[in-house]
This record gives structure tokens, sequence and C-alpha cells, in this order.
């Protein structure tokens, strides 16, 4: 059974972040994470972990097939066909966030937090990073911290909810240390409203917090 759950509604915060994007690179991520959310959809409707991994395995071998042929009709492939890969991501690299999503259908322990942080979070911002031209932004950290906070927000049990919660933290506040760049501001605002969402409720504040990050990178 799997024992984590996939928020499937598009979060006007993320929307809001997103949108601190170039306006020609907006496409592309919007693409990257539209992934993210179509493989966690995957958990979200499989009862059995088996089945979970067939489907996986199918946008994996889909994924790594869009570096040698035109994509098939399924909206986000195309739509990362079209607007990522161009940019210099490759699809085999794409495939690997699939192995990230894989790990929460065992058992979750520490090293599936870590797996999965990385697997991941690690790979959508560097790759995001890729497409966005901000690679001097600490992506990886933010990728990890990002993905863990989420983790800890949709597992069910509370004390791996606690360990991967713990392990975020520090990722963010490092990331969020950082004066992120203006290309990759959108990529820094979603690591700030990660660790917002650890710190606690959603107040009037986290939108002029977003706003001081869009002009200042901090």
């Amino acid at each position: 059974m799997v024992n984590v759950t996939v928020t499937a509604i598009e979060d006007p915060e993320r929307a809001l972040a997103l949108s601190y994007a170039p306006r020609d690179r907006r496409a592309g991520l919007h693409a990257l994470f539209a992934l993210d959310t179509a493989l966690g959809q995957v958990l979200r409707t499989t009862r059995e972990p088996m089945v979970g991994q067939m489907r996986l395995a199918w946008w994996r071998e889909a994924l790594a097939r869009l570096d040698s042929g035109p994509p098939p009709a399924e909206p986000v492939l195309q739509a990362l066909a079209s607007d990522v890969l161009p940019l210099g991501p490759t699809g085999q690299t794409l495939a690997a966030m699939t192995d990230g999503w894989e790990v929460l259908l065992g058992t979750i322990d520490d090293r599936t937090i870590g797996d999965h942080g990385r697997l991941r979070g690690e790979i959508l911002f560097e790759q995001a990073g890729v497409v966005l031209g901000a690679g001097s932004d600490p992506l990886g950290e933010a990728g990890r911290g990002w993905a863990l906070a989420d983790l800890a927000a949709h597992l069910s049990d509370p004390a791996m909810a606690a360990r991967a919660r713990d392990a975020a933290l520090p990722l963010l506040a490092s990331a969020t240390c950082h004066r992120w760049s203006r290309r990759g501001r959108a990529l820094g605002a979603m690591t700030h409203i990660a660790r917002l969402n650890l710190a606690g409720p959603a107040t009037p504040r986290r939108v002029a917090r977003l706003a001081w990050h869009r002009f200042t990178g901090r």
C-alpha cells in the first residue's frame, strides 16, 4: 500500500513563483513542474506498488525516447519536447526523476527520504536551472529541500514526516540565505515557499515576502 499522498491541485503561490521566470522560459519551467505533478499523480492514484512501478516505467521509457524521436500524444511529454529539450535538458536526465517517485512505493525510511530529495527535487531544480540559465544558484540543495518539505506535508506516518521535515530545514535555510540571480528567482521563490510551509500556516505576509525576493533575490 502506498503510504504517501500527493496533492494535484494547482497552488496559487506556486503559480505566482513560476511567473517570476523570464517570459521566454516560463513555458519550459511550467512543463518541468507539470512533469513532477504527473509523476506524483501516479502515486496519488495507485493502491498497488506493482501497478505504480509499471506506470512509472512507462514514463521512464517515454521520457528517454524523447531524445531520439517525436513525443507521443501526451500533453506533458509534448510540452517537454517543444519547450524544454531545445534549451539543454535531455529526456534521459528527466527520466531519472521517476526513480525519485518510485522509491516511495516501498518502505519509507531515511534512505528513501534522501533518495527522493536527490532524484526528484535535485534533478528537477537543476534541469529548471538549465532552462532558466541560472547555473550560479544553489539549485541542488534548494531542490532537495523543496522536495522533502513537500514530502513531509504528505506522508501519512507522522514520525517519517518529521524526519523529512528535519532533513528539509537545513537545506532550505542554506538555499534561502543565498542571493538568487535574476533568472533563477522563480526557483528561489519556490524555495522560500517550501520554507514558509514548514514554518506554519499561510499569512498575508507570505505574498509580500515573495515580492521582496522577486525584487532583491533575497
